[in-house]
């Protein structure tokens, strides 16, 4: 009959804090603090700057498939021999001459160049595809890290919260004690004034009392410091923390089952940074290679240009070598190989598939260790729920001694001694529960840190 009254009053308790819990849950949940993170933490920020970076990078990549338009104008003054015939000097520039005639007047003469010249490569062997694929690698490894990033945000955000709720529930453990502790003192106090119990007993009482409450002072201690360094996460300030967050903190176990969503490990965004990382060494191994074979350009060019040679005379007057202007244009097809490239670029080759192969045997160890921790950490975390179970248990059991031990004592049936026995069962039956209840949490998010899914912990925590 005990044992099912005891139980019915347990679920009462935990519905009830449950209830009050899921009030004040929006606000205070680990889920509502994530929030406040994502607005306010700055290296969030950083990141997704990072990765703005890799796509603008990729867009210049992709851009150097487009034409190159190189324009020039110039002004110049000097002799004028030549000769026939018209040719490319070098990329951006073309060169028309006719022949010259023999001219009465000046040797030197101010001319006018204007030019603008095209050149598209339009085959490279597959050069450009590769880039432009190594390109997308690195972005994507850039979201990848940034994934990763956020996984390890929410961790450290998980671990500083139930930090706080651990250093909490050690202060608020402690007060009791110290309720308990200064409840014994007064009774030895009056039992030794009305002579039933010695003065010691009195003493006793106070010295145990007066180390509870130095251990109180200490949790006092550790408790504003670990809400002290989740503020600074979260970016703004918190409310302290309540018995309806410290109740649910240690009784949650008690009444839920976990249900994890199964995800694949190979969507870890630590194996997809992996992934992006070989895919990029591997498609700039294989444009390295194509950048060893001829590349095929269109070129073409006009230009227009003018001088002080007249049909006659030259002129060496400045405003002359504007006239007698005349435009060409000149298209046609190059084909150029850096013929050494085929053999220097086999190191550079190698070099990037070393690197490749590298990224695949991280990504295969990274997959092997991940699965393995999943499975050891699932059958840690039932064996941490039964335990929690049990400590409650105990909890339970030792604080009804407790209240049967004191009446004792009151009555003479039992020494000072004794009385204190049991209360430090029952005060380390509390300790062990809230260890119990600290490692079944962080066992949660070292869950979730695995599976990369906090949405339990956001949701429930």
């Amino acid at each position: 009959m005990k044992t099912i009254f005891r139980s019915a009053t347990l679920l009462w308790l935990t519905c009830g804090s449950l209830s009050l819990y899921a009030q004040e849950h929006s606000s205070l949940s680990l889920g509502g603090l994530w929030q406040k993170v994502e607005q306010n933490y700055p290296g969030l920020q950083a990141q997704e700057d990072l990765i703005s970076s890799k796509s603008s990078q990729r867009q210049a990549v992709k851009s150097q498939a487009l034409p190159q338009l190189k324009f020039q104008a110039q002004n110049s003054y000097g002799t004028f021999e030549g000769s026939n015939g018209a040719f490319f000097p070098q990329s951006g520039f073309f060169n028309v001459s006719g022949t010259p005639n023999t001219l009465d007047g000046s040797d030197q003469t101010f001319n006018t160049f204007g030019s603008v010249v095209m050149e598209w490569e339009i085959f490279a062997f597959g050069k450009q595809t590769q880039e432009n694929k190594a390109a997308t690698a690195q972005f994507n490894q850039s979201v990848a890290q940034k994934d990763a990033y956020l996984i390890q945000l929410k961790r450290e955000l998980a671990l500083r919260y139930i930090q706080n709720l651990y250093a909490t529930a050690n202060f608020d453990w402690m007060q009791k004690n110290a309720a308990r502790l200064q409840n014994i003192e007064r009774l030895t106090k009056g039992l030794a004034l009305s002579g039933l119990k010695p003065e010691a007993d009195n003493l006793l009482a106070h010295s145990s009392y007066l180390q509870a409450a130095g251990q109180q002072n200490y949790w006092t201690g550790v408790k504003q410091a670990s809400h002290i360094t989740l503020v600074e996460l979260v970016g703004e300030s918190l409310n302290a923390t309540n018995s309806s967050q410290i109740d649910h903190f240690l009784t949650h176990a008690l009444s839920q089952s976990l249900t994890f969503e199964s995800t694949s490990s190979s969507d870890h965004p630590v194996l997809q940074q992996y992934k992006q990382e070989a895919s990029f060494f591997e498609h700039r191994s294989k444009s390295i290679t194509r950048a060893s074979l001829p590349s095929v350009k269109l070129l073409g060019g006009y230009a227009l240009r003018g001088s002080g040679i007249q049909t006659q005379t030259v002129s060496n007057q400045w405003k002359d070598g504007f006239s007698n202007s005349v435009d060409n244009y000149l298209v046609g097809l190059g084909i150029t190989w850096n013929f050494s490239s085929l053999f220097t670029n086999q190191h550079k080759k190698q070099v990037l598939n070393k690197q490749a192969e590298s990224a695949d045997k991280k990504y295969s160890a990274y997959e092997q260790a991940l699965q393995a921790n999943i499975e050891a950490n699932q059958i840690q975390l039932q064996e941490q729920t039964a335990q929690l179970k049990q400590t409650q248990q105990a909890v339970e059991e030792a604080t009804q001694a407790y209240t049967m031990y004191l009446a004792r004592y009151q009555s003479g049936l039992i020494t000072l001694t004794e009385l204190l026995q049991i209360q430090q069962l029952l005060e380390q039956a509390e300790k062990t529960h809230i260890e119990a209840a600290q490692h079944y949490w962080l066992q949660l998010v070292s869950t979730a840190t695995l599976k990369a899914n906090f949405d339990y912990l956001f949701t429930n925590l």
